[in-house]
């Protein structure tokens, strides 16, 4: 019974020693130099060669820089007219309804001139009975003074004659007033364009009874619109009168090219905000009163400058750098900017100093990039070009 014991012990003893001694076996077989692990992490933290694809390189060029300023509001004519009426009376015929184009002059609406012409004959009655009157006096008078030359009649009869002629001749010039005033109001019973333009609003009905002031048409003219835009006081001083203005206005694909024409001298109550007035030439009355438009003023321009994509430009500190590219190394080059706008609608900034023309920039932020690290130009299949250019 005891050597039984005592040979499970022995046994027991000799297993553990064994897996001991594996264990450290294949501990010593997992041990990297010390070297080899160094050199691994290094190529891994700092690649040999950074690779970029030609859409992330720009090649700088001379372009125009232009400074824009957004501005944006609703347009309407330059030249519109309300049309109401002059007279009282009852409405026979509107001949227009909204969107038709009228000319200066032409026929809109026709009212009942009866009691209008009643008034006119009326009129050319009172005016012939007074030059009748007038020719009686007249006669009296010349008689008279035929008379008063042969001392028939006194200096007093010949003055009575002649103050009846002139009455007389009051009365016939009072008449002609009175029949031109009839006269007016019977053509205002036929209500004319008072501008070239289409109508766009028609508040009246054949069979309407209007009163003098009402309102019955609005005539537009499309041919010249503008923009009211409320412009900050801080950037008031950059626009001047005759500046052009680029407009993209909704619903027309096209963008359409407008002009300062005026400045309003006062803020605008409520706001600290300028009101400017866009003109633009519509000969085609493509465009409508009302259409929203939003224009990019040019405040400030430079043509054929040295300029690079906004997203190229990073700061350390207050100093501005680009990553460029000079015989396939990464170098971080400090620049000194200028004006700040865009170019072929892209936003760029003006290089004054330390680009190169045709240096080749890192076009997008790509954060911080290690300078001095080898570059390597991936071209792919689909790729016509190595790179773009401002």
């Amino acid at each position: 019974m005891l050597k039984r014991k005592t040979f499970w012990i022995i046994a027991v003893v000799l297993l553990v020693a064994a897996g001991m001694v594996l264990m450290k076996k294949k501990s010593q077989g997992n041990v990297v130099p010390a070297s080899a692990s160094v050199a691994a992490v290094s190529t891994q933290a700092s690649p040999a060669v950074l690779e970029f694809l030609p859409a992330d390189i720009v090649e700088v060029g001379n372009s125009e820089v232009r400074k824009l300023l957004a501005l944006s509001g609703a347009l309407r004519a330059v030249n519109q007219a309300a049309v109401k009426a002059k007279v009282a009376g009852d409405i026979t015929e509107v001949l227009v309804r909204e969107g038709e184009a009228v000319q200066a002059g032409q026929v809109l609406i026709k009212m009942d001139s009866s009691d209008y012409l009643a008034r006119q004959e009326q009129a050319k009655g009172a005016l012939a009975a007074a030059q009748g009157q007038m020719e009686i006096a007249r006669l009296a008078r010349d008689n008279n003074k035929a008379l008063l030359e042969k001392s028939f009649i006194s200096k007093n009869a010949y003055d009575n004659t002649n103050n009846q002629y002139a009455i007389a001749l009051a009365n016939v010039d009072s008449a002609k007033g009175a029949l031109a005033v009839a006269q007016k109001a019977l053509a205002d019973t036929v209500i004319r364009a008072p501008i070239s333009g289409m109508i766009s609003n028609r508040m009246v009905q054949p069979g309407e009874k209007i009163s003098p002031d009402n309102r019955l048409l609005d005539v537009v003219d499309l041919r010249m619109l503008e923009m009211e835009a409320p412009v900050p006081t801080q950037d008031i001083a950059s626009i001047k009168i005759g500046q052009t203005v680029q407009l993209k206005i909704e619903g027309v694909p096209a963008t359409v090219d407008g002009k300062v024409v005026r400045i309003n001298p006062a803020t605008t109550a409520g706001s600290r905000s300028i009101m400017t007035y866009v003109q633009v030439a519509n000969p085609d009355t493509i465009l409508r009163a009302g259409m929203f438009g939003e224009a990019q003023l040019v405040v400030d321009k430079k043509s054929e400058v040295l300029s690079v994509p906004e997203t190229a430009i990073q700061y350390e500190g207050e100093q501005a750098f680009v990553y460029a590219i000079e015989n396939n190394v990464l170098q971080q080059k400090p620049v000194k900017l200028g004006l700040r706008g865009e170019s072929q609608g892209k936003p760029v900034v003006e290089v004054l100093s330390g680009l190169a023309p045709q240096a080749r920039v890192v076009k997008a932020n790509l954060g911080r990039l290690r300078a001095g690290v080898a570059v390597k130009l991936i071209i792919t299949t689909t790729t016509t070009t190595t790179t773009g250019k401002v």
